[in-house]
């Protein structure tokens, strides 16, 4: 009996303190009351802003189809369309269903993207780590999936690829080696 004593309080003791945070259920849902909800966050504009709004807009990112080509897919971002927002969702890959329908990516998940900014329509795209350490056939995979993106979001004059931010030589699908990237070289990938 005194082996049970320890175990048969441990349990009336954990029966205890379950019930103290069972919550009951209402049958009907409770009205806020909108003087109660802090830091503005009912109202319809940005908390400390001068009404300002939030707008979304459809962005293509591209990714690679189940055949090895570059192929768009929309993404939601924030309006006006940066640089940076946009590469950050291509970033994050195929969705589950992209992924199901044989889309991927050649970029690697470690890849870190410092900073990406658009000067006089010229995308400048400032990694953390470099786009050599992938086989030659996923790095210029990489590097379309980039500068197609980057001329989507405005881009258009082209794109400088930096890794902290020195300049980058890469290589081109014609097996050029160049330090300036356009869409027109990454056409024959789509």
């Amino acid at each position: 009996m005194r082996r049970w004593r320890p175990v048969l309080a441990l349990v009336m003791a954990s029966l205890v303190l379950g019930a103290c945070n069972f919550i009951s259920p209402d049958a009907e849902p409770q009205a806020v009351n909108k003087s109660v909800v802090p830091f503005g966050l009912l109202h319809r504009y940005i908390p400390q802003t001068n009404h300002g709004r939030v707008f979304f807009i459809t962005q293509p990112v591209y990714l690679l189809d189940a055949g090895g080509h570059l192929a768009p897919a929309s993404r939601i971002v924030p309006e006006p369309v940066k640089l940076d927002a946009v590469l950050r969702e291509l970033l994050l890959g195929p969705s589950k269903i992209e992924s199901f329908a044989g889309y991927s990516s050649a970029l690697p998940r470690t890849l870190v993207l410092v900073s990406a900014t658009i000067h006089a329509k010229v995308g400048i795209i400032n990694l953390g780590t470099r786009l050599s350490s992938l086989t030659l056939t996923q790095q210029l995979q990489a590097e379309g999936q980039l500068v197609l993106t980057a001329t989507a979001a405005g881009a258009t004059r082209g794109v400088i690829i930096e890794v902290a931010e020195v300049r980058q030589t890469l290589p081109l699908p014609g097996g050029k080696h160049v330090r300036f990237l356009t869409s027109a070289e990454f056409q024959n990938l789509l």
